[in-house]
Order: C-alpha cells, then structure tokens, then sequence
C-alpha cells in the first residue's frame, strides 16, 4: 500500500510541483494551503507530512505543536526558506523529524521522505538497542520500552534523540565524532549535515535536565557520554 503524504503550503505551485514528483514515486499525495486546513484534513491518517513554516495566521511550528499536544505522532518534515541553526533547533524542539531549507532540489525531497518514513517503522531504532536496562545516577534508560526517567520522572524522546543517547552511552569509552554518529543514527538518511548533529544533542541536554553534563563536548573532536560528570 502506498504511503500517504500531506502537504502543507501557502504556495500552491510549491504544493503542485511537490505532489507532480512524488505521485510520480509511487505516494497518494494530498494537499493543504494552511495549517488550519491541514488539522481538519487530518482527520484521517497520514504516513507522512511536509510542512512548510512560514504561512497565513498559524505557522508551520505552531501546527506541529498542536499536533504534538493531541499525542499524534505522524512524522513531520518542515520546508522551510530559513536555515540557521535556531530554526533547526524550533523546528526540532516542537516534535519535527527532519528540516529542509528552501530551495530545495525534488531528489533532496524524496529521499528525505523516503529515509523518515523508514525511520518511522522503526527499523534504525532495534538495531541500536538492546533490552539491558541502563541506570546511571538519576539517568535511568529502559531501551526495551523505549524509556527514559531522569529523577524518577519520565522524559519524553523522540526516536532519533533516543538512539544518539543510546548510541553515546554504549560507546562512552571513546569521543565520537560527528561524522561517525550521523553513520549511526542518520545511515539511511541523505544530506545530513554535522550541524544537524549538534542540534540533536543541545536539544538532548534540555530534555536530560540535570543529567544534561554527561553529554560532554570535545572542541574539534565530537560527543562522549561521560558518567563520572554526574554520577558518583
């Protein structure tokens, strides 16, 4: 069955071209022109959506909030002119998977649906965990049910942000470099960028709070997770 893909644009030629070229790839595609429309058309369930930021009264941030708030989980990937590293950082603090700055070439487009659509199925995500639960000071990680408590309360991770803390803990004998945690992480997805690795990570330490130290940063080297940072 075909995945179904929800477009979300003020632009509508942005919206024909983009809904041309993934029919074209094999997706049943519909379109929206504002985010009020989107939440009424999502009242049947899409695999996926594209969201473009900057439109009429609410923007695209502001839809994946609400969106997040209802508990709906669809994978968003947000169009969007701006690139800077705090865009990255909104579009990914309020629930988005992944971020592509316009203009953007179609093949960019596609193969970013297609990696996000497989990282929502969940595949990249059993690879990287085991079921041995991992407790460190107020760190508490239980890979098998995808949970994370810091002092006892529950932290709410997206997938990506679980398998990069999973990955960082199992590798904290050794600094690894951006390059090698995007290998990890983001294998089957193209065009990632380092900087989208040091998104993840400061959005990581606000989500860890106080077990946010054992995300350590070496200049010019990459991320370790270091234990004695925080835990006795």
């Amino acid at each position: 069955m075909a995945h179904k893909i929800l477009i979300v644009d003020d632009d509508h030629s942005i919206c024909e071209i983009l809904a041309y070229n993934l029919r074209s790839e094999g997706f049943e595609v519909c379109s929206a022109h504002s985010a009020e429309e989107a939440l009424i058309t999502l009242s049947i369930p899409f695999d996926l959506i594209l969201l473009d930021v900057m439109m009429g009264e609410m923007s695209g941030y502001k839809m994946a909030e609400t969106l997040r708030a209802r508990r709906d989980a669809t994978p968003i990937i947000f169009l969007t002119a701006k690139d800077t590293e705090n865009d990255m950082l909104t579009g990914f603090s309020v629930g988005g998977d992944d971020y592509i700055a316009k203009p953007f070439s179609i093949k960019e487009v596609v193969a970013r649906v297609r990696a996000v659509l497989r990282r929502a199925s969940g595949g990249a995500e059993e690879r990287l965990v085991s079921s041995h639960q991992i407790v460190c000071g107020e760190l508490q990680i239980n890979p098998e049910t995808k949970e994370v408590f810091v002092a006892g309360k529950p932290v709410q991770l997206t997938k990506t942000e679980m398998e990069l803390l999973v990955l960082l803990v199992r590798s904290s004998d050794r600094v690894l470099s951006r390059s090698e945690i995007i290998d990890k992480v983001w294998s089957e997805t193209p065009y990632i960028t380092e900087r989208t690795v040091d998104v993840h990570i400061t959005r990581l330490r606000k989500k860890l709070g106080v077990c946010a130290p054992m995300l350590t940063n070496r200049s010019g080297y990459g991320y370790r997770f270091n234990p004695s940072s925080v835990c006795d």
